[in-house]
């Protein structure tokens, strides 16, 4: 029995994952990632209304992705709070995206304060602030939201710094910084 074939709507997020990220979403035409797909034009219009709407799942993906590794090193993690950087660690050096944050990227990139995909890019910051604002309060810590803010801040900063290759060791430094910003 031959295997089933991949759904249209995964080939389609898989080709924009892949073609958004590598080149930008501006410059990414709908009609290549449909061809990427190997699916037809309405066939994306089907699922996801235009190109609008594609960006807005992309993004949503790969939050849904990020989450699942980040919850992964937060259970395998001594220090949960430092597994933020574990989970940057690992995605950044198994993934091959070499292009920073895809939610950052894209909110550069989108001009339109309407556009469908900035409330996945808010809702993507605001999950990362929460969740770090919640382990903080679960070890223990006086003022979680402080805490949350600046491991952050020490989390988007090592994005820049991997992006524009401008600290020998990001990963390391991050740590560090988180560490000494966690100690009691």
């Amino acid at each position: 029995m031959a295997k089933p074939a991949t759904p249209a709507r995964e080939r389609l997020l898989s080709a924009a994952d892949e073609l958004f990220y590598a080149r930008g979403i501006n410059a990414t035409g709908i009609d290549a990632i449909v061809e990427r797909a190997g699916v037809a034009l309405a066939t994306c219009y089907k699922h996801f209304g235009g190109k609008d709407k594609l960006v807005a799942a992309y993004l949503s993906q790969r939050d849904e992705q990020w989450r699942a590794d980040w919850e992964a090193a937060i259970a395998e993690a001594d220090d949960p709070l430092l597994a933020l950087f574990d989970a940057l660690e690992r995605w950044w050096t198994t993934t091959g995206h070499r292009r920073g944050c895809a939610h950052v990227d894209a909110a550069v990139e989108l001009t339109d304060p309407d556009h469908p995909a900035l409330a996945v890019i808010a809702e993507h910051k605001h999950h990362l602030l929460h969740r770090l604002t919640e382990i903080a309060a679960a070890e223990g810590f006086s003022a979680p939201g402080e805490i949350a803010a600046d491991l952050l801040l020490v989390y988007e900063g090592t994005l820049s710094a991997l992006l524009l290759n401008i600290t020998p060791d990001p990963f390391t430094q991050a740590r560090r910084l988180a560490a000494a910003r966690t100690s009691r």
